[in-house]
């Protein structure tokens, strides 16, 4: 397993939503950090974080680097989760098109990439349209 592919791995933050939880002030920060930045308190507990959210802002990437041609064009937006935390990630299984600031999305463990010639699959989250 390559370096990075390790690295990749041992992020718990890839492969499921916490984040540290504020004890003085409350507040959340994802991914977590090791000193809050309201109130410089150093004691966090891991929350788990919804995955549900909707679309703040978006860019469709139409030449992706090397690992990610495959998929362009794609998009990229950042998400607010239903409490508030904002999040980066791809947007899958829809169109650029189809694309809205607002609309509402559900948070997904997907593939993000392989890596090397072994193929070395690298998880994470995806944000997926919620269609009703």
């Amino acid at each position: 397993m390559s370096t990075s592919a390790r690295y990749w791995r041992e992020i718990p933050q890839r492969y499921r939503l916490e984040a540290g939880k504020c004890s003085g002030c409350g507040a959340i920060w994802f991914p977590p950090r090791l000193v809050c930045k309201e109130c410089g308190k150093r004691e966090f507990e891991v929350v788990n974080l919804p995955d549900r959210g909707k679309v703040q802002t978006f860019t469709v990437i139409r030449v992706p680097p090397s690992e990610f041609c495959d998929q362009a064009p794609y998009a990229l937006g950042v998400i607010e989760l239903e409490n508030g935390v904002l999040l980066q990630c791809q947007i899958a299984d829809c169109s650029p098109d189809e694309l809205s600031v607002g609309m509402p999305v559900r948070i997904e463990f997907r593939k993000i990439k392989e890596e090397g010639e072994a193929g070395i699959i690298c998880y994470g989250y995806k944000a997926v349209p919620v269609r009703e």
